[in-house]
């Protein structure tokens, strides 16, 4: 069963997918923590209500302080280590890591982006992708998801699908269709490291 920390910045509906996953026994994962940078974040409140840990964490005191993203980095992820995750699922996360946080968790962080590789890196994708259909520059965007390196949203690819534009949408009917998909992808995405990660153990006890 793979251990799951989830970090998240907003509404947490892609944590819901991933808790609902888990409850109907389509995942065999166990989410040991939930981390927020904003205390407002409803995914909190769902955390609370499926009776997960939560833990609040804040980059305001550290810059306000003087020190770095990356000694923000390089305190949570010591945080992190204590729970032992298989995997970190970052989930509507708005905070770039630096490798002070990422070295210490190689290849075991992945990020859920809405778009394909390549466009719309960052933030505001749907809206970057629904802009540049009306101007008629695409006619299809998509979702991935991806492990996590410094470059932002460039990382190895786990899995990705594409979600057209129609000509009636609106950016709601578009962010509607994208979010079904991310909430498929992120637990298919979640399934794939777990039974790569299991081949592994395999070869190698062999």
């Amino acid at each position: 069963m793979l251990r799951l920390v989830v970090c998240i910045s907003g509404g947490g509906t892609n944590l819901q997918a991933l808790i609902d996953a888990i409850e109907q026994g389509q995942l065999d994962a166990q989410i040991v923590l939930v981390v927020s940078n904003r205390r407002e974040a409803y995914g909190l409140e769902r955390a609370r209500r499926a009776g997960l840990e939560t833990f609040y964490f804040p980059l305001k005191p550290f810059t306000e302080g003087g020190q770095s993203r990356a000694e923000y980095d390089a305190v949570l992820a010591e945080r992190l280590q204590s729970y032992a995750p298989d995997l970190i699922v970052l989930a509507g996360w708005m905070h770039v890591f630096t490798p002070n946080f990422l070295d210490l968790f190689y290849k075991q962080v992945i990020n859920l982006h809405p778009a394909l590789p390549g466009q719309f890196a960052g933030v505001n994708a749907i809206q970057r992708a629904f802009n540049a259909f009306q101007h008629g520059e695409i006619d299809h965007s998509g979702v991935m998801v991806h492990y996590v390196i410094p470059e932002v949203d460039a990382g190895e690819v786990i899995v990705q699908e594409e979600v057209p534009l129609e000509a009636d949408d609106t950016l709601e009917t578009f962010a509607a269709r994208m979010h079904r998909t991310e909430h498929r992808l992120i637990v298919e995405a979640v399934h794939r490291h777990g039974a790569h990660q299991s081949s592994q153990e395999d070869t190698s006890d062999q």
